[in-house]
């Protein structure tokens, strides 16, 4: 059996990232021959290896998904990166850079002219220029306005007023409308006449002379109902409609809850703005969830894994200064009781287990909490039963863990006080633990910061420090 698996896993096929860098060194490889040759071969190889190597290359980069692209680039080095954006064709630029990530974004970008990040923009629609929008120049976004139809000027105008957590910034305007007064198979013959129906298209927003929302019609009840009815009799009056201001998790939670493919965005006269799609809320959940793990580390922003040593610096510098401070405190923690390290070493030992467990009692507090916060699970009348139960849940693992690990002292230094000692220590740390993953996601949150942003930092260094403190503390005070 274990063969077997074996065999499959070597016979799978390459990935799209493998297979580019398999061809891109190959053609490093030449080009490397080549410098080592005279001019006659150097002639020679590029003409014919290098020219065979670059069409293999391209070609392969043709037949990619724009996704696939983005993440070939986000692995290479700049100047492989800036190789390999080279071949991409105009056409598919602006599809690529939506799909990477706004650090490799950039580094792309710079290396653009205005006239090509103009063209750009050409193949996309008035909403993805809005996501790239902020990452332009902005001679080059004067430029954009100056190409685009006086409708599609307007969409991007709209698109770019929402702030970027709503649902505005992920409304598509690409929708299809119908009057409830025609048949269905006018409706069919109109559908036929598209070139393609937009992506992810479940239904087709029924709307007035006004354009305000009535209804939708189910492309799987069109298709199997009678082309003589009219559409007032098979479409639905159930529907989700979203505001443009509504904050977008709470979109992505109706996504998750009611199954959604599409949903509706409306004004406040009921007028159809647009709609948004799965894809752009599976975009945005996994888009947050990244930037709540960087915030959890202290990171500002995602990181290029090839940036410049400079601007990784500065991105990593804020919450290592504030780590360095707390350490110092730990430090002259640990200072205070230097006395009572002396006279019993077990102590020194010890310590950094009633630290590292309450560390890490605290980040499961937290990164739950900055869940039920991002799902809009929690308001002010729950904040003090969860307080509550955070407290009961770190009493019984206190007393439960703590009294494991007094009996692991007492078995290890046959002294009974020390092992009571790290029992209290453990549970009071556990607690002060359970508090700040409460108190501190809430209090950001409160203050309108990030509750993600350096939580995992603070609690980590608060319960250093305050262990150290409490075991020391109570060490101290019942054996010395």
């Amino acid at each position: 059996m274990t063969e077997t698996n074996n065999n499959n896993d070597q016979e799978s096929p390459p990935t799209p990232l493998q297979q580019a860098y398999f061809l891109l060194r190959k053609y490093k490889l030449v080009e490397g021959l080549v410098n080592l040759q005279d001019s006659s071969d150097q002639s020679f190889n590029e003409s014919a290896v290098q020219k065979q190597n670059l069409t293999e290359l391209q070609d392969f980069l043709d037949q990619l998904h724009p996704a696939d692209i983005a993440n070939v680039l986000e692995a290479l080095p700049l100047e492989d990166r800036l190789l390999i954006w080279g071949m991409i064709k105009t056409d598919r630029d602006g599809e690529v850079l939506l799909e990477t990530s706004d650090a490799v974004r950039a580094s792309l970008i710079t290396d653009m002219g205005t006239q090509e990040l103009v063209a750009a923009t050409e193949y996309l629609d008035a909403d993805e220029i809005a996501d790239l929008a902020p990452d332009l120049p902005q001679e080059v976004m004067d430029d954009v306005f100056r190409s685009l139809p006086m409708e599609e000027r307007e969409q991007l105008r709209a698109a770019m007023s929402y702030p970027e957590d709503s649902v505005g910034a992920l409304m598509d305007f690409d929708v299809i409308t119908i009057r409830e007064d025609v048949r269905l198979e006018v409706v069919l013959r109109y559908l036929r006449r598209l070139d393609e129906m937009p992506d992810h298209t479940d239904q087709l927003f029924v709307v007035d002379r006004n354009e305000q929302l009535k209804g939708v019609l189910l492309i799987n009840r069109l298709i199997v109902s009678d082309p003589d009815i009219l559409v007032a009799e098979v479409m639905t009056n159930e529907m989700i409609k979203l505001r443009p201001n509504d904050i977008a998790q709470q979109a992505a939670n109706a996504f998750e809850r009611y199954d959604l493919v599409s949903a509706s965005v409306v004004d406040e006269n009921n007028k159809l703005l647009g709609r948004v799609t799965v894809n752009v809320v599976i975009d945005f959940i996994r888009e947050t969830a990244e930037n709540e793990a960087l915030n959890l580390a202290g990171l500002n922003e995602e990181e290029d894994l090839f940036a410049p040593i400079l601007k990784s610096v500065k991105n990593r510098w804020g919450w290592l200064a504030i780590n360095l401070v707390t350490a110092f405190i730990a430090s002259r923690v640990i200072g205070l009781f230097e006395d009572s390290i002396e006279k019993l070493v077990a102590l020194a030992a010890l310590m950094p287990i009633i630290a590292g467990i309450g560390g890490n009692s605290g980040n499961q507090t937290i990164t739950m909490i900055v869940r039920a916060l991002a799902l809009d699970q929690i308001n002010t009348s729950s904040a003090w039963k969860l307080i509550t139960k955070e407290v009961g849940v770190s009493i019984v693992n206190g007393l439960l863990w703590g009294t494991v690990v007094g009996l692991f002292t007492f078995a290890i230094y046959q002294n009974a006080e020390l092992g009571l000692v790290m029992t209290l220590a453990m549970t009071l740390n556990l607690l002060l633990a359970a508090l700040l993953g409460v108190i501190i996601p809430l209090t950001l949150r409160k203050l309108g910061r990030d509750p993600a942003l350096g939580s995992s930092v603070m609690i980590t260094a608060v319960t250093d420090s305050g262990g150290f403190f409490i075991f020391l503390g109570l060490a101290t005070f019942f054996l010395l």
